[in-house]
């Protein structure tokens, strides 16, 4: 299996395949993604994680993010909310140790019960009760 750190995988736009980009970041599919029109928001330096960004490299990815949200609603009409995340470090689930963001479109019945979003990380505290 190839690594993807070595060389870094997200270095390298045009092997990522940038769909959208400015001077800081750039946009790309999720090569597996979650769902359709999975993508990910990538800053151009090579930083291990969010917590290593600078403040305009964030307003960057954060205006990136705005322009593929629109794009990914206009494209399927069936999208009504967004998962938006990073994996910051092994322990969470980063495979690949260049910072990303994951836009991931969510559809109505797409799972049983969404309750919980990104909670579903671990997955026995995504259902919860809301004490009284």
């Amino acid at each position: 299996m190839k690594d993807p750190n070595n060389p870094c995988l997200f270095c390298n736009i045009e092997k990522s395949g940038s769909v959208h980009e400015n001077d800081l970041a750039y946009v790309s599919y999720d090569s597996y993604p979650v769902s359709k029109h999975h993508c990910l928001i990538i800053p151009k330096r090579h930083i291990k994680d969010y917590f290593y960004l600078t403040k305009e490299e964030l307003v960057a990815c954060h205006d990136l993010i705005k322009v593929i949200k629109d794009e990914i609603l206009i494209k399927d009409p069936l999208v009504k909310g967004f998962n938006l995340g990073t994996n910051i470090g092994e322990a969470s689930g980063q495979s690949i140790l260049h910072c990303h963001f994951h836009l991931i479109p969510r559809r109505i019945d797409d799972v049983d019960n969404p309750q919980g979003g990104v909670r579903s990380v671990i997955p026995n505290k995504q259902h919860y009760k809301r004490k009284k």
